[in-house]
């Protein structure tokens, strides 16, 4: 008989050892280019902190702590390492902006100065920086159409609206990029095309904070609250942590502070706000698995698709929940249908007797057993339909990754996105079966 040979105790520290290696990330404080990043930023006044760059199984590049705290300042990062429109204003830039008519917007000055200085590279004052910058981003301006094509909706509609915006607003800058052909000695056609600009579009939406400049003249009058912060932004976002975030007005720095406790080693997140994942994609190029503020969108045209022919209040109906704006933000979240979602259910399953107590189900009221049960039925059909849809869209994920090789990482997160919706779907299916049996 064979025996499995026995590991000692040396062995399970050796495993123990290495699990816990391998949750707290490892160290990247000793590479070239995060000692030239600190250094840079100690130049400018920075004071070395707890915080040490690391790689992470689950979340890649991010900052951890090199001693366990609850409430803690984590970083304050002087004015001087801020990257904003002051600083490309103070630029060889900043004469060819204040005399540009029109005004450019403050984000294109922000995407002009970084094509610029990514250009010149080593000569480049930010150069530290920039050398850490990713070199392509996940965010749908910059996915194949191929992964865009199979994004739920309403993201795949947000998607092709921001691909447009940005190929719109390089368009409308292109002449001013040529007006500065007296800076370079190459074409800057080819220094400012639309791949340099994609990239700059995307470090600005993904990296930088909100901070917020006073109006200047030399830019048209969209907001100028950004600033690109080296190093703070390597921390990444988790849903569960809390965070205080802003410039600080007397010490002149943008302090992070933290509320939730982080073990030693470990790695420190903060949070970019009360995102769900098809937002957090849109705007960052990430997903976070299982989290609470995702949902399942319900379209208009998917809803109206249940509403009975026959019913001759239907046209009435739908134009009551226009009305009242009612059609937009339905739901499936990790607890079942949204309180909206249900509420429009219930005034469309209202019966021809019934319909004049619409108000009444606006109100939250119940008007009989029967409406309930046909709303939570009605709730079921549309789970079930949207189960079946995000089935069929994680096949057809599945064949692109295949045929696809070279897109294989855009569409593992496209992916997961219809993975997270999967389970909310089941687990509503799983609660509405619980509602079904208590209201019968």
């Amino acid at each position: 008989m064979n025996m499995k040979k026995r590991r000692g105790r040396t062995s399970r520290k050796r495993r123990n050892h290495s699990r816990c290696f391998s949750q707290c990330g490892v160290n990247l404080s000793h590479k070239c280019e995060y000692i030239r990043l600190k250094k840079w930023l100690k130049e400018r006044g920075y004071e070395d902190s707890i915080l040490r760059p690391a790689q992470f199984s689950e979340t890649g590049r991010g900052l951890m702590t090199t001693k366990a705290f609850q409430v803690q300042l984590i970083i304050a990062l002087p004015e001087k390492c801020l990257l904003t429109t002051d600083t490309v204003l103070n630029s060889y830039l900043g004469e060819y902006i204040i005399k540009w008519r029109p005004p450019v917007s403050p984000l294109t000055a922000l995407c002009t100065y970084l094509i610029a200085e990514k250009w010149s590279h080593k000569k480049s004052l930010w150069h530290p920086y920039l050398d850490l910058l990713p070199e392509t981003y996940t965010c749908p301006v910059y996915l194949q159409q191929e992964a865009v094509n199979l994004l739920p909706e309403p993201l795949r509609r947000k998607a092709h609206e921001q691909r447009s915006l940005v190929q719109e607003l390089y368009n409308s800058s292109k002449s001013f990029f040529f007006s500065l052909q007296p800076l370079f000695p190459e074409d800057v056609e080819s220094i400012f095309n639309y791949s340099a600009f994609q990239w700059a579009w995307c470090t600005i939406n993904t990296r930088t904070v909100y901070m917020k400049h006073s109006q200047k003249e030399c830019f048209s009058r969209e907001p100028d609250n950004y600033a690109l912060a080296p190093y703070l932004d390597l921390l990444n976002h988790s849903p569960s942590v809390q965070v205080k975030a802003a410039f600080n007005e007397k010490t002149r720095c943008y302090e992070i502070k933290t509320l939730s406790r982080c073990a030693k080693y470990k790695e420190v997140f903060i949070n970019y706000g009360l995102h769900d994942d098809q937002c957090l994609l849109l705007e960052y190029g990430f997903i976070a698995t299982s989290n609470p503020h995702n949902s399942v969108h319900v379209g208009t045209d998917t809803l109206l698709k249940y509403i009975i022919p026959e019913d001759k209040q239907r046209h009435r109906k739908v134009s009551i929940l226009q009305e009242h704006r009612l059609l937009n933000n339905l739901t499936f979240g990790w607890d079942g249908p949204s309180w909206r979602l249900l509420t429009v259910l219930k005034l469309l399953c209202l019966e021809a007797h019934q319909f004049t107590s619409w108000k009444k189900v606006l109100l939250g009221d119940t008007i009989s057993e029967r409406n309930e049960k046909k709303s939570l039925d009605l709730a079921t059909k549309l789970c079930t339909s949207l189960t079946g849809e995000t089935r069929q869209a994680l096949q057809k994920v599945s064949l692109l990754k295949r045929d696809y090789v070279h897109l294989v990482n855009q569409l593992t997160l496209v992916e997961a996105l219809h993975m997270e919706d999967l389970k909310i779907l089941l687990l509503s299916a799983e609660n509405l079966r619980h509602l079904c049996c208590t209201t019968i």
